[in-house]
């Protein structure tokens, strides 16, 4: 018989290598980040042993799913062989159940030792959503568009300092040109579950650099309970002048397709205006990357003006720059971190 853990104890563990044996289209709807799928049934499978539970009952549709597995377990096995370096590895479908189990013992009359986790994907979900709710101490890193606060989270994290980059995780760069060039976006689900895999190991005593967002990145949304602590936590705000963003903003987006660029803008025609519009677009006919900048900057200062009047701020700290992204004020940016939050 396997050995059955929680999603706790799977959580505070998780040495082994995770075999997920749910069909490819739940795996890819989210999953453990960890995790490998090797699928027991397929998508057009499992939805045949569904249909069948539901018109026939429940014994025609076990039967049915053994009758698909049988004929593959050899593929199975090799499947998890290899990824799997010792013998030992856990195992979850969708709620614990009958998937996981029957795949957990054809393991185990292959030489494996499996660990079944208790509840399966669903438990895990359950963790994720409360472990956001879990009191930390973060730090919220603001400032106009093209202040290089991107930049500036990596050199923190260079010096041991934690930091959370949701922008990353997330897969877009957080504006109407955020996914230009990137590969598509993680579904809302599987962008908790890398948040979440982040989040859960770092230290609540020590500060959590985070970048302002919107609650939206592209098409993916920052969790409640996390965006809750968010707004409660204290800011710092990078000042830096708009020649010295734009210059930025040249760098950083220069080199993507003018085509593509065009068509990011034409998406916020309305809130730009036709006029400003139509100056960007020549903007870009005429290769000029830098008037473009400028005139999208005229938009998103506006933009940020707005919405940080509506979300006021407990604690706030300007810190003037030379420049976006600047290395030289990554100790004064340390100092603050630590003070905001004694």
């Amino acid at each position: 018989m396997s050995i059955v853990v929680d999603a706790e104890a799977f959580l505070q563990s998780r040495s082994l290598p995770i075999v997920d044996v749910r069909s490819p289209g739940e795996f890819a709807r989210g999953h453990i980040p960890s995790a490998q799928n090797v699928p027991l049934f397929d998508d057009a499978e499992r939805a045949e042993i569904g249909t069948i539970y539901k018109q026939v009952g429940t014994e025609p549709a076990i039967a049915r799913g053994r009758q698909l597995a049988g004929v593959k377990v050899d593929q199975l096995v090799d499947a998890v062989r290899s990824i799997v370096p010792d013998d030992e590895l856990f195992v979850h479908c969708w709620r614990g159940g009958m998937r996981s189990e029957g795949f957990a013992d054809l393991l185990q009359q292959h030489g494996f030792r499996p660990q079944l986790i208790r509840g399966g994907y669903k438990a895990y979900r359950h963790a994720v959503h409360a472990g956001f709710a879990e009191p930390k101490r973060i730090v919220i890193l603001s400032g106009q568009s093209g202040s290089g606060k991107t930049h500036l989270l990596k050199l923190l994290r260079d010096e041991g300092e934690q930091v959370i980059d949701l922008e990353d995780l997330a897969g877009h760069r957080g504006s109407v040109f955020g996914g230009i060039g990137l590969p598509p976006q993680p579904t809302v689900e599987h962008f908790e579950n890398l948040l979440f895999d982040q989040w859960r190991d770092l230290d609540p005593d020590r500060p959590i650099w985070i970048e302002g967002e919107s609650r939206s990145i592209g098409r993916v949304y920052i969790p409640a309970p996390f965006w809750d602590q968010m707004m409660a936590a204290p800011v710092v705000f990078v000042e830096v002048p708009c020649e010295q963003r734009v210059q930025f903003l040249v760098q950083e987006y220069g080199d993507l397709p003018a085509d593509e660029l065009a068509t990011a803008i034409g998406r916020i025609r309305k809130r730009l205006g036709g006029l400003r519009l139509a100056a960007a677009l020549e903007a870009l006919d005429n290769n000029d990357v830098a008037m473009f900048a400028n005139l999208a900057l005229q938009y998103y200062d506006k933009a940020y003006s707005s919405s940080q009047g509506k979300f006021p701020r407990q604690i706030a700290v300007n810190v003037p720059m030379k420049c976006a992204g600047d290395p030289e004020s990554i100790a004064t940016l340390r100092g603050l971190g630590n003070k905001l939050l004694r």
